[in-house]
């Protein structure tokens, strides 16, 4: 047995001075309260409030990075528990499921996921050994017995992890029963929603043919005409605002936007909601409809989130067998420049409208992003995401794109998960990495140490709040 702790100099430098600066500035930010201002987490558990079922409901299904991995080396999705859609058989012994991935865990090591894991099974869980085959039992009936305890249901656990606000993230045609389940419950805790409409907005969406007439079916509107699909998509936005969303969130898979005359646009409707359009005309009605969300955005207040340079799906078996968000989607090549000029050339300088842009495309950040970022009013970057929410991935992103955009054009950090138990993980994280890399500044005098205190204090809490409009 091996046993299980966190150092505390954990992810800081072994440089003697700067590891004492981070320490310090550290302190000063280690209790701030979390500000999750885009995930995915099931707004279901906080309407329901009912235990957690168990370790592998809780900590493995709702997480493709673990997924990916395990499939990666060869362990299939069935054998940890996941229904194919082809009906043929999967695992249901739960115990045993963790058993195989405690058996696995070794595959993490030097992955983020073995960091959020091992401080959720720390710093939760309380527990004090390794996770691996010979404590497999150990890990599954202890988790079990926390769950079972009212200071482990998902009310009590989102104060315990001192988190201030949290938004999930729904579909357009969703009703949003849950959320309001939680407003009409009278607990105190803002938990919100976000708007994701991809699959009205994008032809290639799987479920775009049987989500149009829906929509017009939800909203009295006649989405074959252009004007009545805007209108249905505004009616939308209102109700999402109706129950606290602040923002929108978009998957395009790239950041291309277009800005054609009415008549352009309603002949490019046409085409493609009667399932005549090709392939690059699909890919024109995205780019238009990204910066119709735009001018929407600039109309009611939302902010814009866009999350491009995702080839979705890619390993398409695997797509086929089990659907969307199991791990199969990888980075791809990103641009920015060109893509979004079309949008910036029309709302680039408003200054009540806000468009934040992430990538899974490193090259991008001081090529692209940073200078786009530093000119435009509209634009703020998010914090390093998905692939590159490492300790190195997110050192990379300061180095690239400080410099340029500085912190201030930044959104802080959010988590993007649906793992609910890695929140604080992320978190504690992201806010030692920024620590870490404001050392280096104080150490190498590019930056005082009152100074260093507010920009962590600002990147841990008051950004996101500011951004996201909470």
């Amino acid at each position: 047995m091996h046993p299980l702790r966190l150092d505390s100099n954990r992810y800081f430098s072994s440089d003697a001075s700067e590891r004492a600066i981070a320490r310090e500035l550290f302190a000063g930010i280690e209790k701030l309260p979390i500000v999750s201002p885009h995930g995915h987490t099931d707004p279901a558990w906080f309407a329901v409030n009912a235990p957690f079922e168990d370790a592998v409901s809780l900590l493995i299904w709702p997480d493709h990075y673990l997924l990916r991995l395990l499939y990666s080396q060869g362990v299939s999705l069935e054998s940890l528990g996941l229904r194919p859609r082809d009906g043929a058989p999967f695992e249901t012994d739960r115990r045993k499921i963790w058993r195989l991935f405690a058996q696995h865990y070794y595959v993490f090591r030097g992955t983020p996921s073995r960091l959020w894991l091992d401080h959720t099974f720390c710093e939760v869980f309380a527990l004090d050994r390794r996770l691996e085959l010979e404590t497999a039992d150990y890990y599954y009936d202890a988790i079990a017995e926390k769950l079972a305890q009212p200071d482990f249901r998902p009310r009590a656990l989102l104060e315990r992890f001192n988190i201030e606000v949290l938004a999930t993230t729904e579909t357009a045609l969703d009703p949003l029963t849950h959320h309001q389940a939680i407003a009409k419950s009278g607990w105190d805790v803002r938990v919100i929603t976000t708007f994701r409409p991809d699959e009205v907005v994008d032809p290639d969406h799987e479920a775009f043919a049987e989500s149009l007439p829906q929509l017009g079916d939800l909203t009295g509107e006649d989405v074959m005409s252009r004007k009545g699909y805007l209108r249905a998509l505004e009616n939308r936005r209102a109700w999402f605002r109706q129950h606290g969303a602040t923002a929108t969130d978009h998957g395009p898979p790239t950041a291309q936007t277009a800005d054609l005359s009415s008549s352009d646009a309603e002949a490019l409707h046409a085409l493609v909601v009667t399932g005549k359009a090709d392939e690059s005309e699909r890919e024109l009605f995205r780019a238009q409809m990204l910066t119709e969300m735009a001018r929407m955005s600039l109309d009611d207040g939302m902010v814009m989130q866009i999350h491009p340079s995702v080839w979705r799906n890619h390993d398409e078996r695997l797509f086929r067998r089990f659907g969307r968000n199991v791990g199969g989607d990888v980075p791809n090549r990103g641009g920015f420049t060109a893509q979004l000029k079309p949008l910036l050339d029309r709302f680039g300088d408003a200054k009540d409208f806000t468009l934040l842009l992430f990538t899974l495309d490193e090259t991008t950040y001081a090529r692209e992003l940073a200078p786009l970022a530093g000119l435009y009013p509209c634009l703020k970057l998010g914090p390093a995401w998905w692939f590159l929410d490492s300790p190195e991935g997110m050192m990379r992103y300061r180095r690239r794109v400080t410099e340029s955009a500085g912190f201030y054009n930044l959104a802080g950090f959010n988590d993007d998960t649906r793992a609910f138990f890695s929140i604080p993980a992320r978190h504690e994280l992201a806010r030692r990495i920024d620590c870490a890399y404001l050392a280096e500044l104080v150490s190498r005098k590019r930056l005082e140490m009152d100074e260093a205190a507010e920009v962590a204090a600002d990147l841990a809490y008051r950004m996101s709040k500011k951004v996201y409009k909470l």
